[in-house]
């Protein structure tokens, strides 16, 4: 392992040599990390945060990494788009050790339906938050919380609480139906292949990164709410009942004069 950034390692102890000349006996998630188990014990905790990237080569030390491991079959590098420098890997010894990283959300793929709907009643946050909560569901973050909302038609500001049985339902099959799907969807892509530009944003997605283009369900602009470094991306006609949700960029300028509906805004060309 050669590390270029003395900040993508947030651990001291154990030291990164122990880890030369040991075999890599398993990969597994916890929520958005990624766990490589050695031998003896030994676990890399790896979260990429939203500009790491993984590259793969073969013959040589890819360029531009913050990190490379050297293999057998070739070297693995961490790559992070951007300035600031957010992801980060720990170093840890035994399984108690890996469970200090959990956030403790709840995997959905593997939960009941009355855990779901727990859950979402254990807290009274929007859907939004409590989607990219990993407190609350491990791994969906802020891409695939978009296009889950709206799929199951429902807005992305609607508080937890307010879901009736029918809502809390359908938003738990949506969930599965669209992890799953996705999940195929990009094994298929790249088979047995590196995958080499997996992001956050996929030219299918229906919502995540599209504003203003075509809803594919209504056929009427995506909007977006944006606050610091994110954005949400919704349909006003499938999710809010055609009214605009204010983004707070914009509405403290335009107050009064920020539209209200899609006619509104349509109206103001």
């Amino acid at each position: 392992m050669q590390r270029k950034d003395p900040f993508v390692l947030r651990t001291v102890d154990p030291p990164l040599k122990d880890l030369v000349g040991l075999e890599v006996l398993e990969l597994r998630r916890l929520g958005k990390r990624i766990v490589v188990g050695f031998e003896k014990d030994y676990f890399l905790i790896i979260h990429l945060m939203i500009a790491g990237r993984f590259r793969w080569n073969e013959k040589k030390m890819p360029g531009g990494c913050l990190v490379c491991w050297k293999f057998e079959s070739g070297w693995l590098g961490l790559s992070e788009a951007g300035t600031k420098r957010r992801a980060k890997i720990h170093l840890v010894r035994g399984e108690a050790a890996v469970a200090e990283h959990d956030p403790g959300g709840l995997e959905i793929m593997d939960a009941s339906l009355e855990e779901f709907q727990g859950m979402l009643a254990s807290r009274r946050h929007t859907l939004k938050r409590a989607l990219t909560d990993p407190t609350m569901f491990s791994g969906i973050g802020n891409a695939y919380s978009d296009e889950i909302l709206l799929r199951a038609r429902l807005s992305p500001v609607r508080m937890t609480t307010q879901l009736s049985a029918e809502e809390s339902e359908r938003l738990f099959v949506t969930i599965r139906e669209l992890l799953a799907e996705w999940r195929d969807a990009l094994q298929a892509e790249w088979g047995e292949k590196f995958p080499t530009t997996v992001t956050a944003f996929h030219a299918n997605m229906a919502a995540h990164g599209k504003y203003l283009q075509p809803c594919p369900q209504c056929g009427q602009p995506i909007q977006r709410i944006r606050y610091a470094e994110n954005e949400t991306n919704y349909c006003a006609v499938c999710q809010t009942g055609g009214k605009l949700l204010a983004d707070r960029s914009l509405s403290r300028l335009l107050k009064s004069d920020w539209p209200r509906t899609l006619e509104e805004m349509e109206a103001r060309g």
